[in-house]
């Protein structure tokens, strides 16, 4: 392996992105205007459909048991009800917006709890308090969620951060070499010394340093805006996303290791980008969701990602508490590299 030619290969990609001023400023441009589009908007606008935690409950069926719940809305489509054997978990679940309100169901003031910047906590807590007005009961005794509650936007910057991240290596990777495959560049590139490893890492290692560059300007932007609350480390967030970024190249050179045709790569890529998008907690919380869904989710890089720099940046995790996702990220990104170099071919 020659650190040279990997050197020469990473400095002639480079070149080539910064040249393309429409790529070049699409990079920045689209998860800038995401970010502020939804910030903007959830400040003002509401999606009608609730998630409702009850404590203690230990399943579904046990929620309006001997509760002071009034029976009528169980049978509101609107909300989906969600046991809890503790308070606590409640509470962390109404911090980090997978969940609009929480309900003492023992208690007879009618005692909950809500999330002051959950952009559907507001409607949830009328929805609850309206179902006791027919009968001019007590008035529900209101409490806000204990400690620093999490803002939508710092919950939600990290999934845009992500996204942006996953479409760039997929297809900045992916389907780069494929259209190199098929209009004879690696055909020319083969006849050099430059090895498939050499090659691989060195596409690799050029669009790891522009999606980091990307992140570091798009998140300054962003700060200057939202003042984004950190309560973990700055560097161990940069080393996730560096982590993924890696992860999502080595996804991205797989699928192009043989593939020839532009069209057919577009669609595989779509086919992965897309699930993973939704399914990763990019725009909403699974909080709810069926369980073989969550099972699903847990496959993609996407989710580990995802997990880890929300757990560091909203609660002030450390090293040690998102390991497991870090290792997950690790071996995975390994397995990526060695089978697109194995299979790697120079010609369509």
């Amino acid at each position: 392996m020659s650190l040279k030619r990997i050197w020469a290969m990473f400095m002639a990609r480079n070149y080539e992105f910064f040249r393309d001023k429409a790529a070049f400023g699409w990079n920045f441009a689209f998860p800038f205007l995401i970010i502020v589009g939804f910030g903007v908007m959830f400040g003002k606008h509401d999606i009608k459909q609730f998630n409702i935690g009850v404590f203690p409950a230990d399943t579904p069926a046990a929620v309006f048991h001997d509760s002071t719940i009034p029976k009528s809305l169980e049978t509101n489509k609107r909300l989906q009800f969600l046991p809890f054997a503790h308070r606590s978990e409640g509470e962390m679940k109404l911090r980090h917006h997978k969940i609009d309100l929480l309900i003492d169901k023992t208690s007879s003031s009618h005692s909950y709890w809500i999330n002051d910047s959950s952009p559907n906590g507001y409607l949830a807590e009328q929805i609850y308090l309206a179902s006791f007005l027919p009968k001019d009961t007590q008035w529900a005794r209101k409490q806000v969620v204990p400690g620093e509650p999490v803002r939508y936007i710092d919950w939600f910057f990290p999934g845009v951060i992500a996204m942006n991240m996953m479409f760039s290596a997929l297809w900045g990777v992916g389907y780069v070499v494929v259209r190199y495959r098929k209009n004879g560049t690696l055909k020319r590139l083969k006849a050099t010394p430059l090895t498939a490893f050499e090659y691989v890492s060195a596409q690799m290692l050029s669009r790891i340093f522009l999606l980091m560059f990307t992140l570091t300007v798009v998140w300054i932007g962003s700060d200057l805006i939202f003042h984004f609350r950190v309560h973990g480390s700055y560097l161990l967030i940069f080393f996730l996303f560096f982590l993924g970024g890696l992860n999502l190249c080595g996804m991205g050179l797989v699928l192009a290791a043989r593939g020839t045709s532009e069209e057919f790569t577009s669609g595989v890529l779509n086919f992965i980008s897309w699930p993973m998008m939704f399914l990763s907690e990019v725009w909403f919380s699974l909080e709810g969701a069926p369980k073989w869904v969550h099972t699903v989710s847990e496959i993609f890089p996407l989710t580990h990602l995802l997990a880890a720099v929300r757990k560091v940046m909203n609660d002030g995790a450390t090293l040690t508490a998102v390991r497991t996702d870090i290792l997950f990220l690790i071996i995975t990104t390994i397995i990526f590299l060695i089978i697109a170099a194995l299979i790697f071919s120079w010609n369509d």
